[in-house]
């Protein structure tokens, strides 16, 4: 199953169609359609056709959430700012940390109204 979510995903991300991904691939839409949903587990053969399809590696298909929030801490801890802030927040008592939080979710926010 989480095959299926990640090629929806990767697929939306990309801003592809499933017909446009079936066309890369070669395959009907259907065929698509039937692995987002589930109903369909590609083969081998069909999940590298896939990760060219989509520009990936086919690691990036059959990972599964762990993996993935794996991945998201590794890349916030790349940023050498969002890493500084990351090794504070465990000394700041939970009422600042909830300050803290508050503030980086009300900035965010406002930066999405003014997108």
């Amino acid at each position: 199953m989480q095959v299926a979510v990640q090629v929806r995903e990767m697929r939306r991300a990309r801003h592809l169609s499933q017909r446009q991904l079936a066309g890369r691939m070669q395959v009907p839409r259907t065929y698509i359609s039937k692995i987002e949903n589930g109903k369909a587990i590609p083969t081998l053969g069909s999940l590298e056709r896939l990760a060219e399809a989509l520009e990936v590696e086919m690691r990036y298909l059959v990972r599964d959430a762990r993996s993935r929030r794996h991945e998201e801490v590794m890349a916030i801890f790349a940023d050498p700012f969002l890493a500084e802030v990351a090794a504070l927040l465990p000394h700041l008592d939970p009422f600042k940390r909830t300050l803290f939080y508050s503030a980086v979710r009300d900035a965010a926010m406002d930066r999405r109204r003014s997108a």
